[in-house]
């Protein structure tokens, strides 16, 4: 699926304020549930972080990547905050996060989901878009930042090559 489509203008908060790990899990609930209304943001928050409990999606490099499984949902969608100040996400390398993509997918996986978790997790990877990124000054600036890097990224990054 293209990263558009996953995540949308609106769930892409720039200079956030959170005042622990938790606080952002709380925050990027609300940022998720703008995708599935439906869906109460207190049922994505309990279960991102019975996620986290289960082992720390702290990534290296002040980036992290909670993710969980929703029922009722068939697609996945993802938000991203950048933070204004970060905070201690329990990375294994000990760095304080100030990036962080969360997810929501499916119950029930199929190689498409996986895909969109690939993509993910390579754009956390890659240096120069987490540059970018921590450039942005806006919310639509970091939204821009995100897709136009998440383009550039080498072909055998791109979702469209891991799907076939």
């Amino acid at each position: 699926m293209p990263l558009e489509d996953i995540i949308k203008p609106d769930g892409v908060l720039c200079n956030a304020t959170a005042r622990s790990k938790k606080h952002c899990l709380e925050i990027m609930s609300e940022l998720l549930v703008r995708s599935h209304p439906d869906i109460a943001s207190q049922a994505i928050f309990k279960c991102l972080n019975d996620r986290e409990r289960l082992g720390c999606t702290g990534l290296d490099r002040g980036a992290a990547f909670p993710h969980c499984r929703i029922a009722g949902i068939d697609s996945a969608s993802a938000a991203l905050i950048k933070l204004s100040e970060p905070v201690d996400f329990d990375a294994y390398d000990g760095d304080p996060v100030d990036l962080i993509i969360g997810m929501i997918v499916p119950t029930e996986l199929d190689e498409s989901h996986f895909a969109d978790i690939n993509l993910i997790t390579q754009i956390l990877a890659d240096e120069d878009l987490r540059a970018r990124m921590r450039g942005a000054t806006s919310s639509k600036e970091l939204y821009n930042a995100l897709i136009n890097g998440a383009k550039a990224l080498p072909p055998e990054s791109s979702q469209e090559t891991r799907a076939s």
